[in-house]
């Protein structure tokens, strides 16, 4: 990626694969806006969807600058803002919800029937050393929180999307398919319902320990889960074809199936039937609504989750090609890789 001259750059993507850095001038916070230092970006399988050019049409806008994973310090703050925000760690929501549908008064602003506009997506992200965006969606940190880690807690938020709806109760029997960055944390927030066993079921058998120390009671190898079953909730988090019949193969009758995972478009995965004479109750996870975030940054500043084992790679933003080339290329040892401004 060619390197313009400037004192501060981000990263832009004119089209799918083509991208470049260019100066960047920090957009002066508006009324109702607050402008955000970065710390980190992360990169994600949707990041990297976004770089080949793979994701839904309503879904992605160039040219943008990427970045929807990230965590910084309020610099600056617009008219109607309160000043104490300034100087506080913050991570935020990345969809740009309207505030005034119904879905958004009820809550489920992922639901916003203004249409799809998300950070990093439709509007400029965070791999850029600023982001300007509107104070409603920044969450603060406590003043000792571990902005490295704290990167992590936008797919946090994702899967305690995915935990509130699992319902995990005291004894239950859990299992989660996937042991990627999402399926790891799924391990860390629904071990905090006490389930009797928490399964991980994945592909990288080096990650067995590390979800022993994130609450598992068991891994198992995604091709060696023949004889499983009888799981009161089993929540997918791979996004890889099969994963979701994997899954629901996993859960006992009237069990609770939560996907939060998205694979490719038009796979045939859940057998409609079989759903049906097994009175399987369905959920799915697409982004996080302000109560999974507050879920997510509340166990996070109370220490009960620790997302930071799980970065492998730390790199400068001037690096972003080999940034997304790591995450693509499927070697086990690769983990959450995180950008620099």
């Amino acid at each position: 990626m060619n390197a313009a001259q400037g004192e501060g750059l981000a990263v832009v993507l004119d089209a799918p694969g083509a991208a470049r850095l260019v100066p960047h001038t920090p957009r002066p916070p508006g009324p109702g806006e607050a402008l955000v230092r970065v710390h980190a970006a992360g990169i994600c399988g949707s990041d990297r969807e976004l770089y080949q050019g793979n994701r839904p049409a309503p879904y992605a806008r160039y040219p943008v600058t990427p970045g929807h994973e990230w965590s910084g310090t309020v610099e600056g703050a617009g008219e109607g803002v309160p000043g104490g925000l300034v100087g506080r760690k913050v991570v935020g929501e990345g969809f740009r919800n309207c505030q005034v549908c119904e879905r958004c008064h009820v809550g489920e602003t992922t639901l916003c029937t203004a249409g799809y506009a998300e950070t990093g997506f439709t509007e400029p992200g965070a791999m850029a050393p600023t982001l300007t965006l509107p104070a409603r969606l920044l969450h603060p940190l406590p003043d000792e929180a571990d902005l490295t880690a704290a990167a992590l807690l936008e797919p946090a938020a994702c899967v305690a999307a995915a935990a509130l709806r699992a319902r995990v109760r005291p004894g239950d029997r859990v299992a989660v398919v996937g042991d990627g960055t999402l399926g790891m944390l799924a391990v860390q927030l629904l071990g905090l319902g006490s389930p009797a066993e928490l399964l991980l079921v994945g592909a990288r058998t080096g990650r067995a320990a590390l979800a022993a120390e994130f609450g598992a009671t068991a891994y198992r190898h995604h091709r060696e889960t023949e004889g499983l079953g009888g799981y009161d909730t089993v929540v997918e988090a791979a996004g890889v074809p099969g994963a979701a019949r994997q899954a629901a193969g996993l859960l006992r009758r009237g069990g609770r199936l939560v996907l939060t995972g998205i694979p490719p478009a038009g796979e045939a995965e859940l057998d409609p039937a079989a759903l049906v004479w097994g009175q399987v109750r369905v959920d799915t996870v697409f982004g996080a609504p302000p109560a999974a975030w507050a879920h997510a940054v509340r166990t996070f500043a109370r220490g009960l989750l620790n997302p930071l084992p799980l970065v492998t790679h730390r790199l400068p933003l001037s690096e972003f090609d080999k940034a997304v080339a790591l995450v693509a290329d499927g070697d086990p040892a690769v983990g959450k890789v995180l950008l620099h401004p």
